[in-house]
């Protein structure tokens, strides 16, 4: 059997989740919530720790027998412009705290540029570069078009890569992506 890996792209309105379960069967999820960084204050953190918690189960579910063996989830970078920069870290915080010191589950995490090398094999790509490499790298994850969920294919697709696990044959210079990151010991 294979090793459960789930790559999650964080965000407040649009956190793209991808899955391998231990049978190689991808799962793809979406989730998130429009103006949470526009609520009052104690609006904000209910509505933050509201949407981490329904993370937490996308990521992790119940029924769940298993649980990951690792989740890679992009790092936040503060340099980058988003919105909610506040809330998204409580959000992160909340999640990463959740899997690691709740659940047990070892967490690596990547930044956007490793993850555009893994999947264009240039650190700087655009999200429709992104998307048209995993429609043809990582066809098992059909995206639609989301970048969101392009994004968490292809963290997923990189964790698995690390246990030694490839989910598709990538050239040296993508798999280069692989060494920026500080996996889990």
């Amino acid at each position: 059997m294979a090793q459960i890996v789930v790559g999650v792209d964080l965000s407040l309105t649009s956190t793209g989740i991808a899955r391998i379960t231990d049978n190689n069967d991808p799962e793809l999820a979406v989730y998130g919530r429009e103006g949470i960084s526009t609520l009052p204050l104690y609006e904000r953190l209910d509505a933050v720790s509201r949407l981490a918690g329904t993370l937490q189960t996308l990521i992790f579910p119940e029924e769940a027998l298993v649980a990951p063996a690792l989740v890679v989830i992009e790092r936040m970078e503060v340099s980058r412009a988003y919105g909610g920069l506040v809330e998204r870290a409580w959000l992160w915080q909340q999640v990463v705290s959740w899997l690691w010191f709740g659940q047990g589950i070892p967490v690596a995490e990547v930044t956007p540029a490793s993850r555009m090398r893994y999947a264009t094999g240039k650190g700087a790509a655009s999200k429709s570069a992104v998307v048209d490499a995993v429609a043809r790298r990582l066809p098992m994850f059909e995206t639609k078009g989301d970048d969101n969920l392009a994004d968490a294919a292809i963290l997923c697709a990189m964790g698995r890569d690390y246990l030694g696990e490839p989910l598709a044959a990538m050239p040296a210079t993508h798999r280069a992506a692989l060494d920026a990151v500080k996996w889990p010991n």
